[in-house]
């Protein structure tokens, strides 16, 4: 908790979202797995901070934000805390098929007030007639998966956010395969070994 506040300027009303979003999460996580409990222990670094750094990727323009197996709601729950002070005009779909989860999702959005939040239970290669100006996935498959379900959702000018491992490079390497891109690799902040992957114009190869 104390690196997440020295890394990030914090309201004290965020901060306290943010601190019941935890306690939520570690009530459920004793009913169904969420997260590995290693990281469990140090949630601040390894979950929260890890998806309040995607923020600032936000395009300004964006209205929508897709995130693809929300799971424990990271990264959108997160982002969505941090919208209600910094950009009220953003809509958050979370994208959840496993019924259960999105009970506890659906109890995280109440309890923390999240107006901003929509939680819908399906398949992602399910829906059909939503486009998204912003696409997030964290920890939910490979690149070259991870864009049969995202394809779909695009806009012309729609940002996917991933958050990757150190076997991205792989990952790039396959998909490069099937698809052509645009993509720019930030190093992530809070997990020296990860990156942040900024995707756009994302078509499939003929």
């Amino acid at each position: 908790m104390e690196d997440f506040l020295k890394q990030f300027d914090v309201s004290r009303e965020t901060f306290s979202l943010l601190s019941r979003y935890v306690n939520v999460l570690e009530a459920w996580q004793a009913k169904m797995n969420l997260v590995s409990p290693s990281s469990l222990k140090d949630v601040w670094q390894r979950h929260i901070a890890d998806s309040y750094q995607l923020c600032q990727y936000l395009p300004s323009q964006a209205q929508t934000v897709y995130d693809i197996g929300s799971g424990a709601g990271f990264p959108a729950i997160v982002m969505a805390v941090w919208a209600l002070e910094n950009r009220p005009d953003l809509k958050f779909m979370l994208i959840e098929s496993i019924t259960k989860k999105t009970v506890y999702l659906n109890e995280l959005k109440q309890t923390l007030g999240l107006k901003n939040v929509q939680i819908l239970n399906a398949r992602a290669e399910n829906l059909k007639n939503i486009k998204a100006d912003v696409i997030t996935a964290r920890a939910v498959a490979e690149l070259n998966k991870l864009f049969g379900l995202t394809h779909p959702l695009l806009k012309m000018n729609t940002v996917q956010i991933l958050p990757k491992g150190k076997s991205f490079y792989q990952e790039l390497f396959e998909a490069k395969k099937f698809w052509t891109f645009d993509c720019d690799v930030v190093q992530n902040t809070v997990q020296p070994e990860g990156v942040i992957l900024l995707v756009s114009n994302l078509r499939k190869k003929k």
